[in-house]
């Protein structure tokens, strides 16, 4: 039997920023742009995503930037590491790609680079993935985040056929954190002060009287709150699998390495207790 060809990584986006905005005090908008989004495509889901990638301080890598030739050539310590954004809007024609990071002061790697890059920098990224868009055919919407799905969910809200219903919910830390979102539905936003990340959420959905007919949601953000939810919505409310997007986008406690490596297990282990007790297991 002939040995299977190696899987090859696929080749890195390379692109410049053009500018970027601070939409609210704790989130930063970038945009990307130039020839080296020349085959990048982005549309079809809403929930499009982007893995950015950032290596480490003082380490340079050759040109032109391969990442298969920096796994065998570089330790692994000095291999770049990925953080994953949804794409906020991708614009073909002017061939422009708009990224908004959530910001807590010098917390984290992405949020701190997002504010201090400048126009003319060179940003690398791997994508997009993607799995959802707002199906036309369900009778109604539900939608339910905290500030890193918001960009998911504006992008989803404003997509959706005029005279479609939905039903919102974001929760962000304070007023201040509300956005404009170019859409005909009304936003509930959750203010979450000081009570525990989520608890508003969780309160607001279960809370909700539920339109009559089929649903199709979409639920993401903290892993906490992503579970009770998925609970609610799967096992409570008896909603079917397929229309449901619901995934913990992050987890308190972990960086995106350590929930990465344990999201997989983590999922299915949330889903196959929820699922003894669904109705419609």
């Amino acid at each position: 039997m002939a040995e299977r060809p190696a899987r090859r990584t696929p080749r890195p986006h390379s692109a410049r920023v053009v500018r970027t905005e601070r939409l609210t005090p704790h989130m930063q908008r970038v945009v990307l742009g130039g020839e080296g989004l020349a085959e990048f495509t982005a549309g079809t889901c809403t929930d499009h995503y982007v893995k950015l990638l950032f290596g480490p301080e003082g380490v340079s890598y050759p040109e032109p930037f391969d990442m298969q030739r920096i796994r065998e050539e570089f330790p692994r310590e000095q291999w770049p590491v990925t953080r994953t954004y949804t794409v906020r809007a991708w614009n073909p024609e002017h061939r422009e790609l708009t990224l908004d990071f959530v910001v807590h002061g010098d917390e984290g790697l992405a949020g701190p680079w997002a504010v201090r890059v400048q126009p003319g920098e060179i940003v690398r990224f791997m994508g997009p993935g993607g799995a959802y868009a707002p199906d036309g055919a369900a009778d109604w919407h539900l939608f339910a985040g905290d500030e890193s799905a918001l960009p998911a969910i504006a992008t989803a809200l404003e997509s959706l056929a005029d005279g479609a219903v939905a039903r919102a919910f974001i929760e962000v830390s304070g007023p201040e954190e509300e956005q404009k979102i170019d859409s005909d539905v009304e936003v509930v936003w959750l203010h979450r002060g000081e009570r525990p990340l989520g608890q508003a959420l969780v309160e607001a959905v279960r809370a909700l009287e539920f339109p009559e007919g089929r649903v199709h949601a979409f639920v993401h953000g903290e892993a906490a709150f992503v579970k009770e939810l998925r609970k609610l919505l799967r096992v409570e409310r008896a909603i079917a699998r397929e229309d449901l997007s619901i995934s913990g986008y992050w987890r308190l406690g972990h960086n995106e390495d350590g929930w990465q490596a344990s999201k997989r297990e983590w999922n299915a282990q949330v889903e196959a207790e929820q699922e003894k007790t669904s109705p419609t297991a």
